[in-house]
This record gives C-alpha cells, structure tokens and sequence, in this order.
C-alpha cells in the first residue's frame, strides 16, 4: 500500500477532481489523504478521504472577493492567495508526516506551490493534474483565457512561445511568500514559477482527446484520460422539495452562477424573465440566498449544491458559468447548454462546446433578456444542438477505464527518500 498526498488549492469544482481520483485510489488499498482548507474538512471526510486541514476561517476571502471573478484582478488575487496556501500546505505536511510517514506519491495542480517544493525535499514523484487547457499554456492553441489571448493567437509561433514562457507578471505576488517555505539550504522559487508548473515526473489531464486534442507543446510524459466525473453523489442526494418539483411538471431549465454575489443578482434576474417569458419552470443552483431577487415565483426552485449526475437527467438546457464540472456533466446527461463565461477557462470551454455543437455561449457583458432568449430557444428546440449533445453523451460513456489511469499513477509511485537535489 502507498501513501498519496493530494494538494489542491481552489473552491469546490477544483476540489472534486482530486476527491474522485483519491476514491479510486484508496478503492484500490492506498492510503490517500487530501491537504486543503480547514472548510472543506466535512466534504472530504464524506468522501472517505483522510484529511488534513490547515487556515483560519476567512482564509478563503480572496477567492470569495467579487475581483476574483475579473480577469487580471483575479489572477492578481490567485497568485498571491498560491503564496500565502503554500505555506500552510508545507507546514500541514510536515505535521502529518511526525505520525504517519512520508507519501509515495504527491498529485497536485500547477498553482499549488508547495508541491515541487516537497517533490524536492521529500523526493517523492510528483504528478501534476490539468483540469483545463488554461493550465497547459500551449502556443500552439493559445487559451483564451490568458490576458490578450485572442491577439496572442495572431502572433508568430515563436513571439507566443517566448511570451507564454517568460512575461510572468503575477508571480511577484507569490514569491515573498514561497522565500518563507524555502528554508532548506540551496531551496530558492525559480526565476519564473511557470517552471514549477510540470512536474517531470508526469502530468495528467483530466479531459478527453476528442474535447481538446493533444498539442505538439505539452509537457512531456502527459497522460490524458478523460473527465473525472465527480459530483459527490456517493454522499450527497436530491433534496425532497427538489425531487417534488421535478416530478410535478415539465422538465425546467437550470441556471447555475457562480459565487459573485454582486452579478449573480443580476444574472439570476434575466434568468427570471427568460423563463417567464417562455412559460416555462427553472431551477436555480445557488452558492447561498442573496444571489437570487426576491419574491421568485413557484415555478422557480432555488437549491444549493446538488449532484448534477441526479438532476441534470430531468431538465431541459443547462446554463451556466462553464466550470469543467457542470461542462461535463451536461455532456453525461446529453443537455445542451448555454456557457456564459466570466473569466480563466470559462471562455476556453464555451468556445469548445459551441465548436462540438452541443451548446451555445454568451458572455456576460451581453446577458440580457433580449440576447439570451434566441440561445435558449434554440437549445430546445434545434434538433442539431441536441443531436450534438447526445454524442457527447455516447463519448463519454465510451471513455477509458479507470484502472488504466490507476495502473498508470502506480508505475509512478516509489518509495520516498530524500531528495538529491535542492530546487532551483
């Protein structure tokens, strides 16, 4: 049996990647054990993942700021909320490690930057997991959720290549914090954190080919597998007001926000209006109450975290903000959706679900009843959309077994002993 440390930094959707791959490894008699914030204990725990907490209860304020959801605004509050999460990883790791021993594995995102530094010092094997083409950085197919994407596409190959790699405007931010986790001698932050970013010891995509297909700039040793499918049904259900209102009439249309109060208000207003105006019944999926208007009518339910495995099945058009979660959970449940992106790989992933012709997008800037009502029309009622949202369906559920990705992150475990080099 290994040890596996898991190190994630993000809000829920980031986290649940991580939890569906700790399941299937601790089903097959490893010890895994998540490192995160101190809130998502409960979650975990109901996951059957061992868990170790570090943070104070407002540690999460940066992500939870209206900023964040801003382009530049939130990578400046990532960077630096990167820097500040490191610190108290490394310190949470070490603890753990007194009583439980060093891990055989670590698996982390690229923002999680106390994970090269413990590959260095523990000398454990590193996998670091891509949840979005924004975190593979290609010149090739340039995100469009880096700033100036779409002028940096139009740029010669090698001008993109040269600035993806070295104009690092944010990684200041992190580095005075990351200085203070480097206390081991010849331990320093590289000149640009991008080179942190891939672990030479493997990295794992968690989406298929046929949604981005591979590019000649990967890093190398790059196992892609598929979506990981995670909703935390295995403990949590639809609650009984919701069943009852799927069952007492038509299927309704979704609508799911993210957690910036200040434009989930509005947004969940044309939502109302939209609805209204088709006659037609909606679910809205809320962060928490003071995001939706006020005196809703009954043909509108409002509900926390639901699984989406269990609704999505009995509605009609999803839309929403396109995190890879709900993006991939509508293709399981063959539903055309409407993407209206915000920021990071929100933009990425509208663009390749219209591409797929399996939904539509409109960014949030145009949200309004007059530009949204055609989208929304035409996914239920353009047999094409729906056609296309059906093949994804068959596609997923042709996707590659799970023990072939376990059987690959086993040859990549091996005892941990120090490491024979310090970072650089």
């Amino acid at each position: 049996m290994a040890k596996i440390y898991l190190l994630p930094i993000g809000t829920t959707g980031d986290l649940l990647p991580m939890i569906w791959i700790g399941r299937q490894m601790k089903a097959r008699g490893h010890e895994v054990v998540l490192f995160w914030l101190e809130e998502y204990r409960d979650m975990v725990r109901e996951a059957g993942l061992d868990f170790g907490g570090y943070g104070e209860d407002d540690c999460e304020e940066p992500i939870r700021n209206a900023g964040y959801w801003k382009m530049h605004e939130g990578l400046r509050l990532s960077y630096d909320f990167a820097g500040r999460c490191a610190v108290m990883c490394i310190n949470a790791v070490t603890k753990w490690m007194q009583s439980h021993g060093r891990p055989d594995l670590l698996m982390a995102p690229i923002m999680s930057f106390a994970a090269p530094i413990l590959r260095s010092r523990l000398g454990a094997p590193l996998i670091t997991t891509h949840m979005s083409t924004l975190q593979l950085l290609s010149a090739h197919k340039v995100p469009l959720g880096v700033p100036c994407g779409k002028l940096l596409r139009i740029l010669p190959l090698p001008v993109r290549r040269a600035l993806l790699h070295r104009v690092a405007p944010y990684d200041h931010l992190a580095k005075p914090h990351l200085r203070q986790c480097c206390t081991e001698p010849g331990e320093k932050p590289p000149r640009w954190l991008r080179d942190w970013f891939y672990s030479p010891d493997g990295s794992l995509v968690f989406f298929p080919a046929w949604y981005v297909p591979p590019q000649p700039d990967w890093p190398v040793n790059t196992y892609q597998w598929d979506f990981p499918m995670e909703d935390l049904v295995h403990s949590k259900k639809l609650e009984p007001g919701l069943a009852a209102f799927l069952d007492a009439g038509e299927a309704p249309v979704v609508f799911r926000f993210g957690s910036d109060a200040t434009r989930s208000r509005p947004f969940y207003s044309v939502a109302a209006e939209l609805v209204e105006r088709i006659s037609s019944r909606a679910v809205f999926v809320i962060r928490q109450g003071d995001q939706v208007p006020d005196n809703l009518p009954d043909t509108i339910h409002t509900t926390t975290y639901v699984p989406f495995s269990l609704l999505l099945p009995h509605v009609s058009v999803c839309v929403h903000y396109g995190g890879m979660g709900t993006l991939s959970q509508c293709f399981a449940a063959g539903l055309p959706q409407i993407i209206v992106p915000m920021v990071f790989d929100q933009f990425d992933n509208a663009h390749f679900v219209e591409s797929l012709g399996a939904g539509l997008q409109l960014n949030l800037n145009r949200w309004s009843v007059a530009n949204a009502l055609p989208l929304l029309m035409r996914c239920l009622e353009d047999e094409g959309i729906r056609r296309s949202a059906k093949e994804c369906a068959e596609r997923l559920r042709q996707r590659k077994p799970v023990s072939e990705l376990a059987e690959w992150l086993e040859t990549k475990m091996k005892p941990a002993s120090p490491a024979s080099a310090a970072i650089v």
